[in-house]
Formats: C-alpha cells, sequence, structure tokens
C-alpha cells in the first residue's frame, strides 16, 4: 500500500506540471494565430506537403564534376 501512495504523490505532481506545460504552448499557439491569421493556411499545407526528394547525383560527364572532386 505504501508504494501506491509513493507513486501517487510522485505522479501527481508531474502530471500537473506537464499539463500546464502544454496548457501555455496551446495558449501561446492560439495568440500566435490570433496575430498572424494569413500564415495559418500556409502552415498547414507546410505540414502535410511530402518531403523533397533526394538530390541526383551528377554524371560523369557533368561539367563541374571535376569540381567537385578536387581534380581540377
Amino acid at each position: 500500500m505504501a508504494i501506491f501512495q509513493f507513486l501517487f504523490i510522485l505522479i501527481v505532481p508531474m502530471v500537473l506540471v506537464a499539463g500546464g506545460l502544454v496548457t501555455l504552448f496551446a495558449v501561446g499557439a492560439l495568440f500566435d494565430a490570433l496575430d498572424n491569421p494569413s500564415e495559418i493556411s500556409g502552415r498547414i499545407e507546410a505540414f502535410f506537403r511530402g518531403r523533397l526528394r533526394p538530390s541526383k547525383p551528377a554524371p560523369a560527364d557533368h561539367y563541374y564534376k571535376p569540381y567537385w572532386t578536387g581534380k581540377a
């Protein structure tokens, strides 16, 4: 029974602090959205936009290839 009391005393303050931090971040996001309403749609679109494709290596006969390899 003592272990449950110890865990209760340990966990409740952690949950309260975590809840307070989440609330502060949520209020900050709300105020940011109210200050910049035109940026909201851009941020949502950027969140769902796919990653950029990785760049392809240059072919052997590319004119900049000697510069990249240091054999200029």
